[in-house]
Formats: structure tokens, sequence, C-alpha cells
């Protein structure tokens, strides 16, 4: 069992930038973890110290039973794969995939058993006497991921390996990582930017910012219940509506100075806090609801985003294809639990 346990690991440079702070989490054996934040949150530092690339300044790592802190990346039995694929071009597709095995000296007969197996599985069979420079991307990337299955690593890091791929590809790819890392029961830990990529591939969730971790949790976890306003900004597209909002003597809502919501405010609150709300969690109604001045309505196919004004304050609706979107005024009711309360100060949820 490949069980990955980080505790109280840190990264500073030299120059005395903290990279990553203190943190602590386990990766039960199987499970794929995906660690998501924008760019310089520290993710790909994370990736580079579980395996080996990037010296700790503290606290330890674990893969399997033993710590890894001084052990040299190539005895940590892991396999990484990159953003570039980082293939050999002079080589085929055969010789990149078995290239590691023939280093550690294994006998052709095995490296070329290995090799098949692989291709099979990502159906590389007809591309085995082709160079990286006469595949597509998505088959560059198939051939990096079938260098690291050989190895039968204990763990598998993803550095944003799709990034270089179109949209179309990248939805195809995303199905294909999952599927296939299913099918081998290998723990796996993947950085992305993308908080798409997140939702739907992810066993659990690490969302990071600014080198600590805000959340960890399931992709409904993360969505539904989003520990701070970092979260709820950050995972979801479009993101969820912040708005600043006070207790009014009756113990209800109010956005702006004449705007009331039926819902009570949250005990633990100061008088002023933030309420969330997400899109989809708004529905059209003829009247007795919020009043909107929309101003831009954005036509998504399956579903339009309307984008307005409530109490002064910046707010989106996401509607069905069938609803009718219109720009000016209009009424908006929440759907039951749409309501989230985040601390004013600290961001955190109440």
């Amino acid at each position: 069992m490949t069980v990955v346990t980080l505790d109280m690991v840190r990264k500073i440079y030299p120059n005395g930038f903290e990279a990553v702070k203190p943190c602590s989490f386990k990766i039960p054996d199987g499970e794929f973890v995906v660690l998501v934040g924008p760019s310089g949150c520290g993710k790909s530092t994370l990736l580079r110290m579980i395996a080996g690339l990037e010296e700790i300044s503290g606290g330890a790592i674990s893969i399997g039973q033993r710590v890894v802190n001084d052990v040299d990346p190539a005895n940590r039995n892991i396999a990484m794969v990159f953003q570039n694929y980082a293939l050999y071009p002079h080589m085929t597709v055969s010789q990149n995939m078995g290239y590691g095995l023939k280093n550690r000296g294994l006998p052709k007969s095995e490296i070329q058993k290995k090799v098949l197996d692989a291709a099979k599985m990502l159906n590389l069979m007809d591309y085995l006497d082709r160079r990286p420079s006469q595949l597509s991307g998505g088959q560059r990337q198939r051939v990096a991921m079938g260098r690291a299955i050989v190895r039968s690593p204990e763990l598998f890091l993803f550095d944003e390996p799709l990034s270089n791929l179109d949209a179309k590809l990248r939805n195809q790819m995303r199905i294909e990582i999952r599927s296939l890392q299913r099918r081998l029961g290998v723990t796996a830990v993947y950085v992305t930017h993308d908080q798409i990529e997140a939702m739907t591939m992810a066993d659990r969730i690490i969302v990071l910012n600014e080198g600590r971790i805000e959340q960890i949790g399931t992709p409904a976890e993360i969505y539904n219940q989003p520990a701070s306003t970092f979260v709820a900004g950050f995972m979801g597209a479009p993101p969820m509506n912040l708005l600043n909002a006070t207790r009014s003597e009756n113990g209800l809502l109010s956005i702006g100075d004449d705007i009331q919501i039926n819902i009570e405010a949250p005990k633990s609150a100061d008088k002023e806090f933030l309420l969330g709300i997400r899109p989809e969690d708004v529905e059209m109604r003829a009247e007795g609801g919020l009043p909107c001045d929309v101003q831009i309505v954005e036509e998504l196919g399956a579903n339009h985003l309307m984008h307005g004004k409530l109490g002064g304050q910046d707010f989106s609706v996401s509607v069905p294809k069938d609803v009718q979107a219109i720009t000016g005024p209009v009424t908006y009711g929440l759907k039951p639990n749409a309501a989230h309360f985040f601390d004013k100060e600290s961001g955190f949820r109440l």
C-alpha cells in the first residue's frame, strides 16, 4: 500500500521567501488528489518536494512506510508526467517508453513486454515506430504516460500535464488519465491551476493560496461548503457572488440601503459580513424577489449568464437555456440553502 504523508512540510528559499508554509495531509492508497490554486500558490513546489526535485526546509515526507526526505528522486519509486512531455526527439515511441527500464538494466524481453502492455492500454500500438515529431500533442502525452506506467511506480505525479493541449483534447485526456489511474489503482498527485480539471478528476482536492492550504475536501465539499471567500471565488465558473451584507434590526439580511432578504443572518457574524450566492442558485421571478439591473447577457448554449447589479454590487446569475434572458430590470429569487456566510475581515466561513 502506498500512503503518502506530509507532516509540517515547508519550503523557504535562501532569500527568505516562504513558498510553502507548514502543511500536513495524508493521501490514502489509490487516491487521486489534485493540488489546485492560482499561479505562484506553491502547488508545483509542493509536488516537486514530494518528487525529491526540490529540497524541503522542514517537516517530513513519507511514501509508503519510509521517510524520503534524504532519498534521491530515482530511488523513490515514483513516476512524473510533465507539462512539456520531455520526450527524446531522436528516439521512437517504443524507445522513449522503454528508455528508463533500459537504464535500470532490465532484459530486452522484459522491456518489450512492459512497453507493449502499456502501448495497448494507451492505444499506441500503431505509433511505436514513430518519433515524437510525427505525433499529435495528445499522442505525445500518452507516450509520456506510457513511459511512467512501464516503471510500475508506487506513486504517479502529474505537473499540469494538459496545459499545452487545446480545450477539446484536454477534456478527452482528463477522462483518459482518470480512467487509467483507476484501472492501475496507483496513488496519484495532480497539479493544475484549472478548477474544472480539479473538480472533474479528483477524489479529493487540496486548494492552495499563497503557500498555505485553504481547504481539503471532496469536489462536492469544496464546491458546496467553501471554507473561505478565496475558495468560493476560485472554485466555480462563474465564481460565487460575494456581496457586502448587514444584519437588520429584525435579524434579517440586508444588501445596500433598501434590499432585505427573508433569510436570518448568522448569529456568529458581526453586524457586517459577506453573503455568498452561487450563480446557479438563483432563479427568475415575476415579482416579490430581489431587484437586479441586468447589463450583459452571455449565451453559453446550455445556459445564459446574466451579469448586472444587485444593491449596487456586481451580481451574476446562470439560468437554463429555456429561460428567456433579458437586460434591464429583473427580479430574482433564491433557491433553498443558497446562502453562504463569510467573515468580512478573515474571509473564513461562518
